[in-house]
C-alpha cells in the first residue's frame, strides 16, 4: 500500500468513526478526542488507539466494540485492532472546536 493510499484509509478511518455517538456525551467519538491515534499498515491491518471520557466508563467495550465494526467495513482494511487507554487521561480540553 503507498503511502498516500494508506493516508486516505486512516481518512476514511476516522471519517467513519464520526459516524459512533458517545452515549453519555452525545457527541462523535472523533471530535471529543477520544481517538489518539489511527495508523494503518501495508497488508492493510488499522490499529485505532482510543481512551472513554473517564476511566471505568460504562460504555468502554461498547465504543471498543463499535470501533472495531466500523474501521472493519472502511475499504482498505483487511483486519482491525483497537486499543484502549487512559496515557494520557482524556480531558475536555482534547475536544474539537
Amino acid at each position: 500500500m503507498s503511502e498516500a493510499t494508506n493516508e486516505a484509509v486512516r481518512d476514511a478511518i476516522r471519517d467513519a468513526l464520526r459516524t459512533i455517538i458517545d452515549p453519555e456525551i452525545g457527541q462523535n467519538i472523533v471530535d471529543l478526542g477520544l481517538i489518539y491515534e489511527v495508523a494503518v499498515d501495508d497488508c492493510g491491518i488499522a490499529q485505532v488507539t482510543m481512551t472513554t471520557t473517564t476511566k471505568g466508563c460504562p460504555a468502554s467495550e461498547y465504543l471498543k466494540e463499535a470501533v472495531r465494526n466500523c474501521v472493519w467495513y472502511v475499504p482498505g482494511v483487511e483486519y482491525a485492532e483497537v486499543r484502549l487507554t487512559y496515557e494520557p487521561a482524556w480531558t475536555p480540553e482534547m475536544m474539537s472546536a
